[in-house]
């Protein structure tokens, strides 16, 4: 009996020693990121003004052209706040608590990460459903009168297990909106391309090298973030930015070292073939590796980068400026701009969340949300 049982846990451990050799090939593994910083930051720390300092950390902002502040609390935090207004530097549950809770709201919020507020003033929020385990959904809000204008659940096809709805952005007139479905565990990164009207949704570029992460993994502030030694943190097409004319449409994935565009009108023509749309995408510039995107009304993208705790220019002529680089910007992650030519950002710190116990959260607590003025006004809630 002795000898059975010693042999089981034998071949139990073996069991155990071989799975997470799996999850290691598949997940892991991934080289150092080339330093592309150009040089000196333009602004001065100075620059920076503390918006709010939050106990959890934010994910991604929208700010109205009335000045309202919109955020999301990050997920990996499993906060109990998801959706929040920030009112005298306070996170006050939006649209109210029943969405945060679910007691007796059943669209509430699960996982919600990105956000944004489009040209007709509607507050759009997605939601990945915990990577898939659940619907993901889109809603849109009337932020005035917090009521629920659009609500989507996306078809399992469209967004399975495994699937990250992680970005997006809404297109000027307000009929589509493009999603970054990053696919950390499913590896089936993809655009998204759903028509409101119609509600409709496509998958598109799904496994083409414009959404495919490249092999490498991010250091941040010392830290290889590759959760538990197994699992690096190597997301699909993640940033995502639309220009002030609404007709390209940049994106990449974090660990990509191009950023990539192509034309909303190529995405919205559902009559493009698979193969005809893929050759419509451009390699637009060498970037760094990045978190975040905008653009301003002159064609200047800003890139959240948080190896480097900076924020970078990439300028029309497709060469890449430092525009703002400190300590305090702990992992710089979702970008808004709001009105008289602010632009807002969240401190997401992600490599002092992944992975880690709750106790993590609690001891780099404070998180901040900065603005600083853009050289350039860009669009509110973009």
């Amino acid at each position: 009996m002795k000898r059975a049982l010693l042999g089981g846990g034998a071949f139990l451990l073996l069991l155990a020693l071989g799975l997470l050799l799996a999850v290691k090939l598949r997940y892991g593994g991934g080289g150092d990121f080339p330093n592309r910083v150009p040089g000196p930051p333009r602004l001065p720390e100075s620059a920076l003004e503390l918006v709010a300092e939050l106990p959890t950390p934010p994910g991604n902002i929208a700010v109205s052209s009335g000045g309202r502040v919109f955020v999301t609390l990050h997920p990996e935090a499993r906060p109990a706040i998801k959706v929040a207004e920030l009112v005298d530097g306070k996170a006050v549950p939006f649209p109210n608590e029943a969405f945060q809770t679910g007691a007796g709201e059943p669209r509430h919020f699960r996982d919600v990460l990105s956000l944004r507020i489009d040209g007709y003033g509607r507050l759009w929020t997605l939601d990945n459903g915990g990577h898939g385990r659940h619907p993901g959904r889109l809603l849109a809000f009337d932020p005035r009168r917090n009521e629920v204008l659009v609500d989507y659940e996306f078809p399992r096809a469209i967004a399975g297990l495994g699937s990250h709805l992680n970005d997006f952005q809404v297109s000027l007139d307000g009929r589509t909106v493009f999603i970054a479905d990053a696919s950390l565990f499913a590896r089936t990164p993809a655009l998204i391309v759903f028509d409101i009207e119609k509600r409709e949704a496509r998958r598109v570029l799904e496994g083409q090298p414009s959404v495919t992460p490249e092999f490498y993994t991010p250091v941040v502030d010392g830290r290889r973030m590759e959760a538990y030694g197994l699992v690096a943190v190597r997301p699909g097409v993640d940033s995502i930015a639309l220009d002030a004319n609404g007709q390209w449409l940049y994106f990449a994935p974090v660990t990509s070292t191009q950023l990539y565009r192509i034309r909303s009108g190529d995405l919205v023509d559902s009559s493009l073939s698979a193969a005809d749309l893929a050759a419509r995408v451009e390699t637009y510039a060498p970037k760094t590796m990045t978190d975040g995107l905008t653009m301003d009304g002159e064609g200047n993208i800003y890139l959240s980068d948080p190896e480097h705790s900076a924020i970078l220019l990439l300028k029309p002529d497709r060469t890449l400026e430092t525009l703002l680089q400190t300590p305090r910007l702990r992992w710089p992650d979702g970008f808004s701009f709001g009105p008289d030519g602010w632009l807002y950002v969240s401190c997401s710190s992600l490599h002092q969340v992944i992975g880690l116990p709750q106790s993590s959260v609690a001891a780099h607590a404070p998180y901040p949300v900065f603005r600083f003025k853009a050289p350039v006004a860009g669009i509110p809630g973009h």
